[in-house]
């Protein structure tokens, strides 16, 4: 698998990231718009709508500062480059093929997780080292074997291309 630039794959996990915290913010005004509408207004004493609308609303906008501060670090998260004996560490684009020759690119990042993005018609799964695909290849280097239990299913992996 050929992989494509960092930097591409980077400002790809920001603009995803940078649409999740534009939908937060959103939500957080719709909600926060509906507390203080006239409609919710409470009917009585034990009527919390308007006030649980609150609380959500903070949550969400709480969620959206979260998110800005998550893509602030990935902004100036430096991208070196990975040379053969260097140990796979943040930032770096690793391709895995597996037992039966399925291969995986995966971002090492400290935020982002679980973000898909598809850059140069490479499929990117964002890992970080908390997960269990991060774990498994935080400090391995090129040509290393990694076990993955996945969907029930223990898989080894080869990476086969750092960068």
């Amino acid at each position: 698998m050929l992989l494509p630039d960092k930097k591409r794959v980077l400002d790809a996990v920001l603009e995803r990231m940078n649409e999740s915290w534009s939908q937060m913010m959103g939500a957080a005004q719709r909600t926060r718009e509906g507390a203080t509408h006239a409609e919710a207004k409470p009917e009585n004493e034990k009527d919390t709508r308007a006030l649980e609308q609150t609380y959500l609303a903070r949550g969400q906008a709480a969620r959206a500062q979260e998110i800005t501060e998550q893509m602030h670090v990935l902004r100036f998260m430096p991208l070196r480059v990975y040379g053969q004996d260097d140990p796979i560490g943040a930032g770096a684009l690793i391709s895995l093929e597996g037992d039966d020759d399925t291969e995986r690119c995966l971002f090492l990042s400290p935020h982002g997780g679980g973000t898909e993005v598809q850059v140069d018609d490479v499929d990117i799964l964002v890992v970080t080292p908390a997960s269990s695909m991060g774990r498994a290849v935080l400090g391995r280097v090129l040509g290393d074997d990694v076990e993955l239990r996945l969907r029930n299913k223990q898989r080894t992996y080869s990476i086969t291309a750092v960068r």
